[in-house]
């Protein structure tokens, strides 16, 4: 009667050890990395667009700006902002946008944006450097950062940029 038990820990103990079908250790394997399908997310709260009755985005019309006078990249909580200022071909420039080249993706570790404005139809050129002057920002996040070694920023007749 003392054997039993005695002969029964020294088979677990064996099993246990081996690499066969019948350990207990062994019965789910090690995990593999698996496929997973993309699922379309549908949430019920938002109603589904109709095509017929969908207007298409307004395409942005801004123009180049004439020069870069500066341009900064600073570090924030969680990214960097871009402040670039420019002067502009005429007096009263507005709606001025960083618009990215390359949806947004580095180029060599290159990131590009274009300065951009709207201009208003009826001024004349001209008027003071100080009066046509326009300052944007443009806010990244860390991951959007994510392989960027340069940002430049370019206008009409000249460029500018800044390495990390």
């Amino acid at each position: 009667m003392r054997h039993t038990p005695l002969l029964f820990l020294i088979a677990v103990l064996g099993l246990s050890a081996c690499n066969s079908g019948w350990n207990p250790m062994n019965w789910f394997g090690r995990s593999t990395e698996v496929a997973v399908a993309a699922e379309d997310e549908v949430n019920p709260l938002i109603p589904v667009s109709n095509n017929i009755l969908a207007r298409p985005e307004a395409q942005y019309a801004g123009t180049p700006v004439a020069i870069i006078t500066e341009l900064k990249v600073e570090r924030v909580a969680n990214g960097a902002l871009i402040r670039a200022a420019g002067v502009a071909d005429m007096q009263g420039a507005f709606d001025v946008r960083l618009v990215p080249r390359n949806d947004g993706k580095p180029v060599s570790g290159v990131l590009t944006f274009d300065l951009k404005a709207l201009q208003p139809r009826h001024v004349p050129r001209g008027g003071s450097e100080k009066s046509r002057q326009i300052v944007v920002a443009h806010r990244m996040t860390d991951q959007q950062l994510q392989g960027v070694r340069t940002i430049r920023v370019a206008a009409r007749d000249n460029a500018r940029q800044s390495r990390r």
